[in-house]
């Protein structure tokens, strides 16, 4: 429902809206949902907010207070979980278990109807109001600018025509292939009765719910995210990473070291690559990341998991470092999949390396490298982490799509692009720590600029954070 729209029906009533509100309204669609909220004011409200709105009060509360465990949970990315099917071929229960999972988070405001149903010569749904769910297969641009996508469910595929001209464009322009989408709007037909396409009126994503709000923990404790360590290159900066190891042993009040990947430099990850290695060997390197380990306080509690650098299959999800690697690593550490979803004194982090970063920014308008905040909103806006097949993230045919973001977390914990950024979206702290790399042969090639040597302090109590930098 067009917001502007939304805003003259509060009027014509004799009220004004919140914006909160009006963002609620849209994505639920309905003019129903207006009537109603105006039915349940009380007397003497003249300025509609989200406490007037029962269904934008949060239905999350305070955890039990049954004690908090300091140990980390693995609630999923546990080692020897990622299972690939028998036929590596078979890639629809993948995608089948996306749909439906993706597909589940809007029915409730869509009211989807299959595509089955709407291509059908001579059904009742011509010239309607219609809503449906499809996963992206195409995206074109028309001669006159506007956005076409055809979009399938397991019943069919129809086109949707996104106007140039309509409010929400540019969130249209945004859409990817393979992601899954929901739409409102019309549905046309040419004079042979055949169906030509939707027009649509609104775009919708799984998203983050706007009542959503996050579980910091009740116990006092403080948690670094750092990752891209990239021991054994000649560019890994061992004097910051001593810095950073001797500060550790002063923050008492730090019990936690989650890093997401590439903790090695890898062998023969690109052309001439060993061209650019101090540390030759694999399992050097890995030794070699083990000793810094165990020089760091041992009150620590480190999860590990691996990126597109390290000594595992590149296709993900990515399984956690074979037992062949962790001899010298010390008995703290953790080693997890990619991506994982770890518990920590009751806040839930998803860490995931980032690698489909480099697709995301290639297919939408405007993203870029400096701005990796933006890649992970885009990720929990589409409640996925790398949605687009057949680009530079091999995707595991797994019979569970392994990057669903099926239950939102509190942080998003993402490396790669070696370029820092916090954020916050709809209650969730996305962080991309950088890396401990100076800048690579590549990267001065292709003008990239990282920021090193940096960690993020979260305050478990809080969520509040702070960057501490080691140069």
């Amino acid at each position: 429902m067009d917001k502007r729209e939304i805003v003259t029906r509060f009027a014509d009533a004799g009220f004004l809206v919140n914006h909160q509100v009006v963002n609620y309204i849209s994505e639920c669609g309905g003019t129903g949902v207006i009537e109603g909220i105006i039915a349940s004011l009380p007397n003497g409200v003249t300025v509609v907010t989200p406490k007037e709105v029962p269904a934008m009060i949060p239905l999350r509360t305070d955890k039990l207070n049954v004690g908090v465990s300091r140990m980390p949970e693995i609630l999923f990315g546990r080692a020897g979980s990622s299972v690939p099917l028998p036929d590596p071929e078979s890639s629809y229960t993948m995608f089948r278990d996306r749909y439906d999972s993706l597909a589940a988070m809007m029915r409730g405001r869509v009211s989807p109807i299959p595509i089955e149903a709407l291509v059908r010569t001579g059904n009742r749904f011509t010239d309607q109001q219609i809503g449906l769910v499809g996963m992206v297969s195409s995206i074109s641009t028309s001669a006159k600018g506007h956005r076409i996508v055809e979009v399938e469910d397991s019943t069919g595929c129809i086109k949707v025509l996104f106007n140039r001209n309509r409010e929400g464009f540019t969130e249209a322009e945004a859409i990817i292939p393979d992601e899954v989408i929901g739409v409102k709007g019309q549905l046309a037909r040419d004079s042979m009765g055949k169906s030509q396409m939707v027009f649509s009126d609104t775009l919708y994503r799984p998203d983050i719910p706007l009542t959503n709000v996050p579980s910091p923990s009740k116990e006092q404790g403080k948690a670094v995210f750092i990752s891209d360590i990239h021991v054994g290159s000649n560019t890994f900066l061992p004097e910051a990473w001593e810095k950073f190891s001797a500060w550790m042993q002063t923050r008492e009040d730090i019990g936690y070291l989650l890093i997401a990947g590439d903790v090695v430099d890898g062998i023969g990850i690109y052309p001439d690559q060993d061209k650019e290695l101090d540390i030759k060997t694999i399992y050097e390197q890995y030794d070699h990341v083990g000793d810094l380990m165990a020089a760091l306080p041992d009150r620590l509690k480190i999860v590990i998991s691996p990126g597109n650098h390290d000594a595992v299959r590149g296709a993900e999800p990515q399984p956690a470092l074979p037992e062949e690697f962790r001899g010298n690593f010390p008995p703290n550490v953790t080693f997890v999949e990619n991506p994982a979803l770890v518990n920590i004194q009751s806040v839930n982090v998803l860490m995931y390396h980032g690698r489909s970063i480099d697709d995301l920014i290639k297919f939408i308008p405007g993203a870029s490298y400096t701005k990796v905040g933006e890649i992970m909103e885009a990720m929990l806006k589409r409640r996925h982490l790398g949605p687009i097949y057949g680009q530079r993230t091999p995707l595991l045919s797994t019979d569970k799509d392994a990057l669903v973001i099926r239950d939102v977390p509190d942080i998003i914990h993402t490396g790669h692009v070696h370029i820092s950024d916090i954020i916050s979206y709809r209650g969730v702290l996305g962080i991309n720590a950088g890396t401990w790399q100076s800048q690579t042969s590549f990267q001065k090639q292709m003008n990239i600029t990282p920021t090193p040597a940096e960690a993020v302090v979260v305050d478990l109590a809080t969520l509040a954070y702070e960057k501490f930098c080691f140069l």
